[in-house]
């Protein structure tokens, strides 16, 4: 069974072509179902966006300024949200989720019918001021369809755009020596959280993505130096640097934050081949232009937003109050669906968590006698703490306190792929059962995803007072829920396969550093030097 399993794994890695359209159907798979089994705008703010991307498809990039009262984390304030003409039927999107949001115990049932009505009216959005690209993306199939097919179609969409970047950073991973264990960095990154979002109709789906995809290709160029990957490697950090940086002002901190930790962790010479690649200074200069793009967005769209914060509400009190929220928002990277009111259950937290310590203890052992890895590793986990008490002190008092563990995941998921990368450059090849820990690492994660999907489901179709199993759901997805269900488990497992994978041969490679600025050989006599990774 082991061996069948192994060269299925083999024949789905073959070639890169095969793997990441393997990667893409099941990751897009994943991301489809929570599409589907998740209520119209039954995701945070998901009305918003439905509401600006069906806006910015009709070629309305911007929009006249209302201010809309509005209860922000307990505070009341007025929101200075964007109007914008669309037909009547998006205008009352925004009321759709409220009957059972917040209250775990109802069904999504109690939620009114969406309309079909074709009337131009004014339509407000929270989500006016983000940056126009995703949205392109996503809005245009609203063209196309109107009312709730429509609105699926927008988040298969983003489910696609998701599953693209995702099934980048698994053939990236499978380019080291050690591809299985490389791989379990990038499925230990890809949370429950992570796959919801990319399921809906939210900017942080795509943000998310694309930190797995930049993370996974910059720690490979560094630690993992092949000259003859280099070109396709700076592409992808280029590609999920572009979608990260033009997705909300957030993402050049945390492209910036994925190239700080990277260069802790860069291999000897390595950093001296890479700035000689001509397609380096390409990608720079994209990226430069399109900080420069979003930076100049956000400056002319500020937030006018005004927020009746209390005066106890100072930094020092945010800070507090953040600093002792941390567990929660560990676990809202990890799975709290809804409305934030669906916490995946405690079986998916204790096998996730377990994953990442483990190979966070191998990592730091590993890295024990070399002090930048470790730094990198204790930094990291200093980070994930630290960054949203700092975040949220700043901001408190115009905002609130409006912090989700899903605004830092798009950095958090640089742990796992450090840890796991560290393990794949540093471990002996005798004497630890890799593979081992491996697919019992992946079928773990399986099992957890599965779990989060039913326990998120389970409460939208009865409540979380129904019963465990719901045969008699009050609400059900397109084509109920035991299709989905399963489909969703099959999928997930299907993950374990490309885990499963057996590792490369060792191989010398030539030295990056004795290499041109186009990878061509130098002339004269030439070292060698084994493959890494």
């Amino acid at each position: 069974m082991i061996s069948a399993l192994t060269r299925l794994a083999d024949w789905s890695a073959r070639t890169p072509k095969r793997l990441w359209a393997i990667a893409f159907a099941l990751f897009f798979t994943l991301a489809a179902s929570w599409s589907a089994a998740t209520p119209l705008g039954g995701s945070p703010d998901e009305h918003a966006h439905f509401i600006r991307a069906a806006a910015v498809a009709r070629g309305q990039i911007g929009g006249t300024e209302v201010m809309v009262p509005h209860m922000v984390a307990g505070i009341e304030g007025k929101f200075a949200e964007t109007g914008v003409r669309l037909p009547e039927w998006y205008k009352p999107l925004p009321k759709q989720h409220e009957c059972y949001a917040w209250h775990e115990d109802r069904p999504a049932s109690c939620a009114p019918a969406i309309g079909h009505s074709e009337k131009t009216v004014q339509v407000t959005t929270a989500a006016g001021r983000y940056h126009p690209a995703y949205y392109l993306v996503t809005g245009w199939p609203s063209l196309l369809v109107d009312g709730p097919k429509g609105l699926y179609l927008m988040r298969l969409m983003s489910a696609a755009l998701c599953s693209a970047l995702l099934a980048s950073a698994v053939v990236t991973a499978a380019e080291w020596r050690r591809r299985s264990v490389a791989l379990l960095g990038v499925f230990t990154a890809a949370t429950p959280m992570a796959l919801y979002m990319a399921g809906m109709v939210n900017p942080s789906g795509g943000e998310i993505a694309a930190g797995i995809l930049v993370w996974t290709a910059l720690l490979s160029i560094l630690m993992s130096p092949d000259p003859r990957l280099l070109n396709r490697r700076l592409a992808r950090v280029g590609i999920g640097g572009l979608v990260l940086i033009n997705i909300r002002p957030l993402g050049l901190i945390w492209f910036s934050g994925a190239v700080f930790f990277g260069l802790l962790l860069a291999h000897r010479g390595v950093l001296r081949s890479v700035l000689r690649r001509k397609a380096l200074w390409v990608w720079t200069a994209l990226l430069g232009l399109a900080t420069a793009g979003a930076l100049l967005w956000a400056r002319a769209h500020p937030d006018n937003s005004v927020i009746n914060t209390p005066k106890t509400l100072t930094a020092k009190e945010a800070a507090r109050q953040t600093f002792g929220n941390t567990e929660t928002y560990v676990h809202q990277m990890l799975g709290y669906f809804g409305w934030l009111d669906t916490p995946a259950p405690a079986f998916t937290w204790l096998v996730w968590l377990g994953v990442i310590a483990v190979v966070t203890g191998l990592a730091l052992a590993l890295a024990y006698g070399r002090g930048r890895e470790a730094l990198a590793l204790v930094g990291m986990l200093v980070a994930i703490v630290v960054v949203p008490v700092a975040a949220q002190a700043s901001q408190a008092e115009q905002l609130g306190m409006v912090w989700q563990g899903r605004y830092l995941l798009p950095f958090a998921v640089g742990l796992p792929l450090m840890a796991v990368l560290i393990c794949a450059s540093r471990a002996p090849g005798q004497g630890f059962p890799w593979r081992r820990l491996v697919g019992f690492g992946v079928a773990g994660l399986a099992l957890a995803h599965a779990a989060a999907f039913f326990w998120a489901l389970r409460r939208f179709a009865v409540g979380v007072n129904g019963p465990w199993i719901p045969f008699s759901a009050h609400w059900a997805p397109p084509g109920g829920w035991v299709p989905w269900t399963a489909l969703y488990t099959v999928a997930a497992f299907a993950l374990v396969l490309p885990a499963l994978v057996r590792d490369r041969e060792p191989v010398a490679v030539e030295d990056p550093a004795r290499r041109d600025g186009d990878g061509v050989p130098r002339t004269g006599r030439h070292s060698k030097v084994p493959a890494i990774g």
